[in-house]
């Protein structure tokens, strides 16, 4: 969508982003996980002996977000881009000739041969 006065932009190629930026974003968010693993399982130390269901929690998240972030940082490359809906399909080919009818024997129409007047074959 274009401004108002300007022209209008059309997105002509559903193009995914580089594969070092794909890595980089996975990189990142395999990071921030990790971090509050870290976070949690030191909030659990301390806790113990603090506030015991708190540390509990803590203590579940800390086990189970290594699997979430291996899960995420695996997940492979990001969907492609919403692509146009509307597609060009090319009109079904006439063929250059109609077939031809084949007709039965019990259709066919005896032809009539006339002979000329005064000739016979047996007048020969």
């Amino acid at each position: 969508m274009g401004k108002q006065g300007g022209p209008e932009i059309f997105q002509i190629t559903g193009a995914r982003t580089g594969l070092t930026d794909d890595v980089r974003g996975r990189q990142r968010r395999y990071i921030i996980s990790m971090s509050i693993r870290t976070v949690s399982v030191i909030l659990t130390v301390v806790l113990w002996n603090i506030e015991r269901p708190l540390a509990w929690a803590t203590l579940i998240v800390g086990v189970l977000l290594p699997y979430v972030a291996v899960v995420f940082a695996n997940g492979g490359r990001e969907n492609t881009p919403n692509l146009p809906t509307s597609s060009y399909v090319p009109p079904l080919a006439r063929p250059a000739l109609e077939p031809s009818r084949v007709e039965a024997a019990a259709e066919r129409v005896p032809e009539r041969v006339e002979e000329p007047v005064g000739e016979h074959p047996e007048a020969g």
